[in-house]
C-alpha cells in the first residue's frame, strides 16, 4: 500500500491549498464578523473545479474521486474550515443530484450548480429529530401537480442564502422507508426562514431554520424514487463524513502550523519556548495524531471510491477519530500559545470554535459509535 500522494494528487492538493491561501484566509476573520461568504469567491472555486469534486465528467463535474476530495477539504481549510465545509456540503448536494436525480432534472440543475451560480444547502435535520433523522416529521402530501410541503427543517447551513434547498421529507408511513427527497427552490410560496442563528464557531455561514408552510413544488422536483429519500441522504453522509473529517483535519494541521512559528519566537526564562522539552514533547504527539488521522481518513476514502462492504464503517470510524483528534490539536495549540491563543489576533481561537461542530454534524461522533458498533456486530453474525 502506498501512502504517499501521486504526481496528479498532490497537484489537486497545491492547488486548493494555494486558492485557500490567495482567496480565503486574508479574507476569514472579515467573512466571519460579516457573517457570510461571497458569492464571487464561492463562484471562484467552482470555476477550478471545486463545486462539483466527484461529480462525473459526463454530468459536467470533475470527476475525482472521494479520496481527491478528502485533499481539497484538507487544503481549503487550512484557510478557514468554516468556507470549506460550506462548499463540502454544496458539493454534497450537488453529488445527490447527479447520482439520483432524472435526466430532466440533471439538465436543469446541473450547469449552475457545478458553477455555483446556484448554491444548494442539505436539508435534514429537524428540531426534534436531530440524530434520529428517520424520525423526521416534515411532510410533502401530493397534489394534482406535485407536492404541498410543511415542516420545519434545523442548522440548515445556508438556510436564507442559498438557492436550492434539497430536503428530505415525509411521503409516506413512519420510519426510513417513508421518506422521499425533494428540492425547492429560494422564492418558491410558503418557504421561509427563521432568524440567523447565533454560533460559537462556523460564524461565516449563515445558518438558520428552514421553513415549509403550504409549499407546492411541481412532480418534476422529487429526487429519484419516491420513498428513496432516507436511502439517498445515508450515501451522501458517507462521503459528507470524510469531507468534515478532511475540514477538521486541515483547520488542525493550520493550528500547528501557527504554534511551531509561535514557539519559535515567544521566549521564556532566556529562550524560545520551542527549546523546553515538555513543550517539544507535546509537539510531538500533536504531529503523531495528525498523521495518524490523515492516514486513516485517506484510507476509508479509498474504500468508500472502491465501493468495499465495509466502507461506511471505515467512514463513521474516521469521522469519529479524525474530528476528535483535530479538535484535541486544536485545543492543545490555543494552550502552547498561552493568553495569546486566546487572542482573534493569533487566528487559533478561532480553529478551536470552528472545529468543535465537526463533532456534532453529519453524524454526532456518538452516532459514529453507534454505527461502527453495531457494522462489528453484524460482522460476527456473518
Amino acid at each position: 500500500m502506498d501512502f504517499e500522494l501521486n504526481e496528479e494528487q498532490q497537484a489537486i492538493f497545491d492547488m486548493a491549498r494555494e486558492f485557500g491561501a490567495e482567496k480565503i484566509a486574508p479574507f476569514a476573520a472579515k467573512w466571519e464578523k460579516e457573517e457570510a461568504i461571497p458569492r464571487e469567491v464561492l463562484e471562484e472555486a467552482a470555476a477550478l473545479g471545486l463545486a462539483s469534486i466527484y461529480v462525473p465528467e459526463s454530468d459536467g463535474g470533475s470527476g475525482l474521486s472521494r479520496l481527491d476530495a478528502t485533499l481539497v477539504f484538507e487544503a481549503l481549510s487550512m484557510a478557514c474550515p468554516s468556507v470549506a465545509s460550506f462548499i463540502s456540503i454544496h458539493n454534497m448536494c450537488t453529488w445527490m443530484i447527479a447520482s439520483y436525480g432524472s435526466d430532466e432534472m440533471k439538465a436543469r440543475l446541473l450547469p449552475d450548480l457545478v458553477t455555483m451560480k446556484t448554491i444548494a444547502s442539505y436539508c435534514l435535520t429537524e428540531p426534534g429529530s436531530g440524530s434520529d433523522a428517520s424520525a423526521l416529521r416534515t411532510r410533502a402530501e401530493r397534489t394534482n401537480d406535485g407536492y404541498k410541503l410543511n415542516g420545519t427543517k434545523a442548522f440548515i447551513s445556508g438556510g436564507g442564502f442559498s438557492d436550492l434547498y434539497l430536503v428530505m421529507t415525509r411521503t409516506g408511513a413512519d420510519g426510513p422507508k417513508g421518506i422521499s427527497a425533494v428540492v425547492v427552490a429560494d422564492g418558491t410560496p410558503g418557504l421561509s426562514f427563521g432568524a440567523p442563528e447565533n454560533k460559537m464557531g462556523w460564524r461565516s455561514q449563515p445558518t438558520s431554520e428552514v421553513q415549509f408552510d403550504d409549499c407546492v413544488i411541481p412532480a418534476e422536483n422529487l429526487l429519484g424514487e419516491e420513498g428513496a429519500g432516507f436511502r439517498y441522504a445515508m450515501s451522501g453522509l458517507d462521503g459528507g463524513r470524510l469531507n468534515i473529517a478532511a475540514s477538521a483535519l486541515g483547520g488542525a494541521q493550520s493550528a500547528l502550523d501557527k504554534t511551531l512559528a509561535y514557539m519559535g519566537e515567544r521566549q521564556a526564562f532566556g529562550k524560545t519556548i520551542d527549546q523546553f522539552q515538555a513543550l517539544q514533547f507535546r509537539l510531538a504527539d500533536m504531529e503523531t495524531e495528525l498523521q495518524a488521522a490523515r492516514i486513516f481518513l485517506r484510507q476509508a476514502a479509498s474504500k468508500l471510491d472502491r465501493k468495499t462492504p465495509d466502507a461506511t464503517k471505515y467512514c463513521a470510524m474516521a469521522k469519529r477519530f479524525v474530528t476528535d483528534t483535530a479538535f484535541n490539536v486544536a485545543n492543545d495549540a490555543l494552550q502552547l500559545h498561552g493568553g495569546y491563543g486566546y487572542l482573534a489576533d493569533f487566528g487559533v481561537e478561532k480553529i478551536v470554535r470552528d472545529l468543535r461542530v465537526h463533532q456534532i454534524l453529519e453524524g454526532t461522533n456518538e452516532i459514529m459509535r453507534v454505527i461502527i458498533s453495531r457494522a462489528l456486530l453484524a460482522e460476527r453474525a456473518a
